[in-house]
């Protein structure tokens, strides 16, 4: 394979940038409001402190809220473009989207705007068509030229990159915003780095990038012959069972797979919320460094999921898997709602090391319940209804969030760990489904 069909650099800096970028926009954040309130009428450390944290939580209920829901308004239609014209265009303008809003962060460090600026940014981004039309065309490009056997292996491959860039750029985020900085303005050279490597990321893409042209083999003839002939043979096949029987079991897996995600996502989500608002308040209190070092934990968490994935599917059913992983996240966020100490944070997180295999083994179990034909619409409506529940979720994690901090900070958490386990159920009546009809639901793809 071409090294110019290669998406893995831009994958790699990007992803460095963006982790760059989430530690820079917290601590900025937590910054400016710390100035406002400092400089108002907060009566004690105690209110100071409420007052930043109830600050900080509203403003990423907006910004996210923004950033997450204005790209189904142009993620469609550039992914559209994408396959109709050049695969560059989905990669390019949703870079092009992260690059000037990443520029807008810097001119606030520079030049002090108000922090509100930052919405217009989430505006932008999101119009460019953000993460959703970004990612689709990168494991879009990575499949094109990949051959069905090695398919797998690659997109992989370009989720581990992904994930250790994030883990790399995370652990030394903190140290770049305490380390480099000018006069007062902290964050300048940690944004500044973020924005030059969407730069490279764009400029890459746009002038070394090759998008191949798909492959037109000369036994293409022969083998349509023999997929005729096959889904012929497998036609006569179904034709022996009875179609009542088929289509309900399958039906209620596809709801129930649904069901499972959502659930599953409105616990992951919620939880992942709330969780720097948590880091930053007592007892822990973390600055820039401890910060950097959270997300990369969270990065790592990443890693060992995919790698999970390549072990267990070797010997597990899917829904095993799914089981493993929503336990893994459950037992683990009920840890984090207890922690007082930072080893004890790092222990909830060894604990939640496979807590993202379930979202990518459901898309799989998906995957073999439906028809080729309706492939694309199943997973458009999952992925729609899954940014839907997160925006719901992200404003009432927010605002339990907010009501709880007085008394118990680690309610999200146990909340979100009673969900997780809520998402079990769905799971389990896919598991008894598949037990009793696993002869006739089963696809053999030799």
């Amino acid at each position: 394979m071409e090294p110019r069909t290669w998406i893995e650099p831009v994958v790699a800096a990007a992803q460095l940038a963006s982790a760059f970028f989430d530690t820079g926009l917290l601590l900025v954040v937590k910054n400016y409001y710390n100035q406002t309130n400092s400089s108002s009428l907060a009566s004690s450390d105690h209110d100071t402190e409420a007052a930043q944290q109830k600050a900080i939580s509203n403003f990423y209920i907006i910004y996210k809220l923004v950033d997450g829901l204005t790209p189904l308004l142009s993620a469609y239609g550039l992914a559209k473009l994408g396959d109709l014209k050049n695969r560059k265009i989905s990669i390019c303008v949703p870079l092009a989207g992260y690059l000037l809003s990443r520029i807008l962060l810097l001119l606030l460090i520079l030049l002090e705007w108000p922090i509100e600026v930052m919405y217009g940014a989430a505006v932008l981004h999101g119009l460019t068509g953000g993460y959703t039309t970004y990612w689709a065309s990168v494991m879009a490009l990575g499949s094109q030229n990949s051959s069905e056997s090695r398919r797998s292996l690659r997109l992989i491959v370009i989720e581990l990159i992904y994930g250790i860039a994030g883990f790399v750029g995370s652990v030394a985020s903190g140290h770049l915003f305490l380390s480099f900085h000018l006069t007062y303005q902290h964050g300048t050279v940690l944004v500044s780095s973020s924005v030059a490597l969407y730069a490279f990321c764009l400029i890459y893409s746009l002038f070394v990038l090759r998008v191949p042209k798909p492959r037109s083999s000369p036994l293409a003839a022969p083998s349509s012959n023999m997929d005729h002939s096959e889904s012929k043979l497998a036609d006569e096949e179904d034709s022996i069972f009875h179609e009542p029987f088929m289509m309900v079991p399958s039906k209620l897996i596809i709801v129930m797979l649904f069901m499972g995600a959502i659930m599953y996502d409105v616990a992951v989500a919620g939880a992942m919320d709330v969780l720097p608002l948590f880091l930053l308040k007592e007892p822990l209190s973390w600055g820039p460094e401890y910060i950097g070092y959270a997300n990369a934990a969270g990065y790592l968490i990443f890693i060992t999921s995919f790698l999970g994935v390549l072990v267990f599917s070797k010997f597990l059913k899917d829904t095993t898997m799914i089981v493993m992983g929503i336990v893994s996240f459950s037992a683990g966020i009920l840890i984090m709602a207890f922690v007082r100490q930072t080893y004890l944070f790092y222990i909830a997180r060894a604990v939640m090391l496979f807590a993202l295999i379930p979202l990518t083994t459901i898309r799989s179990l998906l995957s073999k319940q439906v028809k080729g034909s309706s492939y694309g619409k199943v997973f458009v409506l999952l992925q729609l209804s899954l940014v839907i529940t997160g925006a719901v979720t992200l404003t009432a994690y927010n605002k339990i969030y907010q009501n709880t901090l007085g008394w118990f900070s680690g309610f999200c958490f146990l909340l979100s760990c009673g969900v997780g386990c809520l998402s079990l159920i769905p799971i389990s009546i896919v598991a008894c489904k598949q037990c009793r009809s696993s002869g006739s639901l089963e696809i053999l793809t030799d």
